[in-house]
């Protein structure tokens, strides 16, 4: 690590050691580093062939149900594959130094997974699956499906679909206001992985750019936010947050 490096490294914990609350928003750089493909990039092979219309909207999912359970199935067996990775887990570990709520944009539930409480999953969650008609829901563990049929909702009968936000339609009202509540809460905001342009998750890091909390970016690749953070840290999840919390963890005991 470069010596510039760990001055932005310390300058960091510094800010988060005054944090009382930290809002950590995330996108699907970090679990790029699991190996899990973000939507357009699983785009490939037999699913090549089809737009993201025919996979993942309402429309697509009445005309062709099997169809779309095959690409979630096939999802869900790269995510349980893939599954946590450093970065996950230092978020994790951050909660265990200080009050963290994560808001995130992928839909992998990996945070949970590694053991993240305060989490609004914007987008959904694909290893949840939802009632088409009457929306009684049903989760399910991290695992490569073992079955291609189709399930039906156990109180109504109708066809269960993932639990994710397709396109046209709106993000989980309690997940947004739970997420803007964390912000108005926040010390400090972490923005890690993501390049802050799917709106209305991406107005949350415009908010927390606005205010006067300080920001906090890692990513290594520059954002649109990387000229207006407090502190840009351009490395990978997977390095940059164990460090950070290893530092944070050192300001705290030293402190």
């Amino acid at each position: 690590m470069s010596d510039d490096a760990q001055q932005a490294l310390r300058r960091a914990a510094a800010l988060l050691a005054q944090a009382r609350n930290i809002l950590v928003l995330t996108g699907a750089g970090i679990s790029a580093e699991s190996g899990i493909p973000t939507f357009r990039e699983a785009q490939t092979g037999l699913w090549a062939q089809y737009s993201p219309e025919d996979l993942a909207t309402p429309e697509a999912f009445a005309r062709h149900p099997e169809r779309v359970w095959a690409w979630y199935r096939w999802r869900r067996a790269l995510i349980a594959r893939g599954g946590v990775n450093a970065g996950h887990r230092a978020i994790a570990a951050l909660g265990g130094l200080t009050r963290v709520f994560v808001a995130t944009q992928n839909v992998d539930g990996l945070h949970a997974a590694a053991g993240s409480l305060d989490i609004a999953e914007l987008h959904g969650n694909i290893w949840r699956d939802r009632c088409s008609r009457c929306d009684t829901t049903v989760a399910h563990e991290i695992l490569e499906p073992a079955t291609e049929d189709i399930a039906v909702c156990r109180e109504c009968g109708a066809m269960m679909r993932p639990d994710v936000v397709w396109f046209g339609e709106m993000l989980p009202i309690d997940a947004l206001r739970a997420a803007e509540s964390a912000l108005d809460r926040a010390d400090a905001v972490l923005v890690v992985g993501t390049s802050s342009r799917v709106y209305p998750a991406a107005a949350l890091a415009d908010a927390a750019i606005e205010s006067a909390r300080p920001v906090i970016e890692i990513n290594p690749q520059p954002t649109g936010l990387s000229d207006t953070v407090d502190i840009r840290l351009a490395d990978s999840a997977s390095r940059a947050l164990p460090a950070l919390v290893a530092a944070l963890d050192g300001v705290l005991t030293s402190g």
